[in-house]
């Protein structure tokens, strides 16, 4: 029988729980945002899949990448997952799902549902900031992952650029995507961005930086302070 007991709930498994709750919540929101409520129209399907892709890419040596509750009690039964890890798991990706739906409502979407959603709905300084702050979280995260943790991985380059192209297509229309400060400059010298609009960019793209390193700090130290002293 499965128990649940903090007590096993070892620092490394805290690390593999940051990566599915990671994984997940960017999989469920691009879900909710291009497709529930269709800002992606047709290349939902697009924007969804390459989403699973690029974090598989950045967090399978982490967790295994399930992302998913069928796939890791599968797993489970499998074998391949362990009882100390499934509840971590399932945890994680649960919390994930939930806090997808409210950040994705209430702060990307600006409170609309889908029975509500305009172009206008979009014109909301709340939805810019956190679309630009969580879309640069997922590109600086894909990027640590994939280019400086993974020797040998000859697809950082696909999984980082994947990554904002998955971000344009589903926040493109809230954001115009930049999710990079050059861009943003590029953006307003070009006219498409107001001068006085630029702090509406550049403010979430540094926040959101920064808050992938801290994460990705977060998820490592439980590996580390799994690694036995000399």
């Amino acid at each position: 029988m499965l128990i649940f007991n903090p007590r096993n709930m070892t620092s490394n498994n805290v690390g593999k729980g940051i990566a599915e709750f990671v994984g997940t919540f960017f999989l469920t929101l691009t879900i909710f945002i291009a497709a529930v409520n269709g800002s992606a129209g047709a290349f939902a399907p697009l924007a969804i899949g390459l989403t699973l892709m690029v974090m598989i890419y950045a967090l399978g040596h982490v967790s295994g990448a399930h992302f998913n509750p069928a796939v890791s009690i599968g797993l489970f039964l499998k074998g391949d997952c362990s009882q100390d890890e499934l509840p971590t798991y399932l945890g994680a990706q649960i919390l994930a799902g939930v806090l997808a739906f409210f950040v994705g409502s209430e702060l990307v979407l600006n409170g609309a549902d889908a029975a509500e959603i305009t172009a206008a709905t979009f014109d909301s300084t709340i939805a810019v900031l956190s679309a630009e702050a969580l879309w640069t979280f997922a590109l600086m995260f894909v990027i640590i992952n994939v280019a400086t943790e993974q020797a040998g991985n000859q697809f950082y380059g696909a999984a980082i650029g994947l990554t904002v192209m998955a971000g344009a297509f589903t926040v493109g229309s809230i954001s115009l995507g930049s999710f990079n400060p050059a861009v943003t400059t590029m953006l307003t010298v070009s006219g498409k961005l107001a001068v006085a609009d630029i702090w509406i960019h550049i403010v979430p793209q540094l926040l959101g930086a920064a808050g992938a390193v801290y994460a990705h700090k977060a998820m490592q130290g439980g590996a580390e302070a799994e690694t036995p002293a000399e």
